[in-house]
């Protein structure tokens, strides 16, 4: 299929439920599939979503070395809950290498690379062999995620990006959280809408951009995931 026929196939699935869209994503590509969480919000939803679609549904994890506490402990929760075992995907550098080969604390002088070591390069290796990703984007979230569809082709690894939340409200995430009862991260209620590893991730004022509290200080508002 080509770049267009996925295009076409986007603006017919943005509209419909994400369980829809789930549900058209695994009928579709089956065990090649996998869903990309951080453990937000939006990830702990859509893994719900996905137990009650599939029994066992591919998950994985950026460990960055780097992430909150509470991060790792909803992961656990997460995991107990719907009985499954993530994927936990390290980067090919310790953080003790990192700094012996770019200096301490990269992340204050170059967050960009520090992302690209610690996330961007392992996330190839995390879709490596899989024929398409899910991913947590809704437009709200941010003007770079705007225009965002349901299902897109990703140019970058050469798969299908399927993005079942992308028309919801923050509301709406939280409706089906609280609803269904799903384990999600304390921090949440801290004033961290969107939580990413320690050093570059602050609670917002209120007012900001929900992706405000992300690489406070530098002109960044994405790690290069959805780039």
């Amino acid at each position: 299929m080509t770049q267009e026929d996925w295009r076409e196939i986007g603006e017919q699935m943005t509209g419909q439920s994400p369980l829809a869209i789930l549900t058209w994503a695994y009928e579709q590509f089956g065990s090649r599939v996998t869903l990309a969480s951080s453990f937000g919000l939006e990830d702990v939803a859509l893994i719900d979503m996905a137990s009650r679609i599939v029994p066992e549904p591919d998950v994985f994890m950026l460990d960055t070395d780097l992430l909150f506490h509470e991060t790792y402990a909803t992961m656990r929760a997460v995991e107990s809950r719907y009985r499954l075992k993530f994927r936990r995907i390290r980067p090919d550098l310790s953080l003790q290498a990192q700094a012996e080969q770019y200096g301490e604390e990269l992340w204050a002088r170059d967050p960009n690379l520090c992302c690209q070591l610690r996330k961007v390069i392992p996330l190839n290796r995390a879709l490596a062999g899989y024929a398409a990703w899910i991913t947590g984007i809704r437009r709200e979230q941010s003007p770079t995620r705007a225009h965002a569809r349901a299902v897109e082709w990703d140019q970058t690894h050469s798969l299908v990006k399927v993005n079942p939340l992308v028309l919801w409200s923050t509301e709406e995430v939280w409706q089906w959280v609280r609803e269904h009862q799903v384990p999600y991260n304390p921090l949440h209620d801290q004033g961290f809408p969107s939580i990413g590893c320690m050093p570059c991730t602050r609670a917002i004022k209120p007012g900001e951009d929900l992706r405000a509290g992300r690489w406070s200080g530098f002109d960044k508002k994405e790690c290069g995931l959805h780039l």
